[in-house]
């Protein structure tokens, strides 16, 4: 009937067909309509993969917004407590550049003025108005509020001046700032605002751990070293230490020693780092005091 093209319909009622061919369905229905239901689930569970991969990636970008935000408050917290330190370096250059211009006006009213002599005045003019526009622009990067950029930074440079940034609060407070860097480059991915706080935040730290401990032995130590594939930057004190219960909490929000503190710095520490696929951790020193430890990734 199938080779002369007969249908089934033409038949008198009652015929029996013998040896027909069963369809595929017929044959294989149940393995159909199981594979039909593996894929139809399979399709189910990637539809919701992908809405919970949009969701995480959501998540991450708000994340990340709301530690931005954060950070960038706490900046501001850390720039109350540097104000009288940046304003006495300011003062600075600004009084020595009054001291010239009013030396270089005495010198040209005088029938015939020392030229050399000005030209050295005016170089020092110039100098002094350098020095004062750099702790404006590093007040001003410190304050910035920028979105999170990953640039290639040497780890060595970013201390440096950090230290620089934090020389005039150590004097203010009586306090020795020890910078021991490595002499080899550290070559690392990161957000230099961001690390730069986290290093700020240390030092701080650092500086109100030891206020109760006598000026002569208020020193802090920033070392950093390469440490197989990771650029290492430590952080060390002559404080009290830390109690040994309290190691693994000093990076949780609002934990603080001081009753005038928010304890965020170092939880937004450790945000940063981990951010940037670091670690960050804490230890008491052997003969006294705390030390904080920062690893970093190294790039080629």
């Amino acid at each position: 009937m199938q080779r002369w093209g007969i249908s089934e319909s033409r038949l008198p009622p009652g015929s029996e067909i013998l040896f027909r061919v069963p369809t595929a369905w017929q044959r294989y229905s149940w393995q159909i309509a199981f594979i039909v239901a593996v894929l139809l689930i399979q399709a189910g569970l990637i539809a919701i993969l992908l809405h919970e991969h949009r969701r995480r990636q959501l998540a991450e970008v708000q994340s990340r917004q709301r530690m931005a935000e954060l950070a960038h408050v706490n900046r501001f917290s850390t720039a109350g407590e540097l104000t009288a330190s940046i304003a006495h370096e300011i003062n600075q250059p600004l009084g020595a550049i009054l001291t010239n211009a009013e030396t270089a006006d005495a010198m040209l009213q005088s029938p015939s003025p020392d030229i050399a002599e000005l030209r050295d005045i005016v170089k020092d003019i110039l100098q002094d108005d350098r020095r004062a526009s750099e702790v404006i622009r590093r007040m001003r990067s410190l304050l910035k509020k920028a979105p999170f950029e990953l640039k290639s930074l040497d780890l060595n440079d970013l201390a440096r001046e950090t230290v620089e940034f934090l020389s005039s609060l150590a004097v203010g407070r009586k306090v020795e700032l020890i910078s021991r860097m490595t002499p080899e480059a550290l070559p690392i991915q990161g957000d230099r605002i961001q690390l730069q706080q986290v290093i700020l935040n240390l030092v701080v730290n650092g500086i109100d751990a030891m206020r109760d401990t006598p000026s002569e032995s208020r020193i802090i130590s920033i070392r950093t070293s390469r440490v197989e594939n990771f650029a290492q930057l430590s952080v060390s004190d002559r404080g009290s230490g830390i109690p040994e219960d309290k190691l693994k909490v000093v990076f949780e929000p609002f934990f603080t020693s001081r009753a005038e503190g928010m304890g965020m710095g170092l939880s937004i520490a450790r945000t940063i780092i981990e951010a940037h696929n670091g670690q960050i951790w804490a230890k008491n020193r052997d003969h006294g005091g705390a030390s904080f430890r920062v690893k970093l990734p190294l790039v080629q």
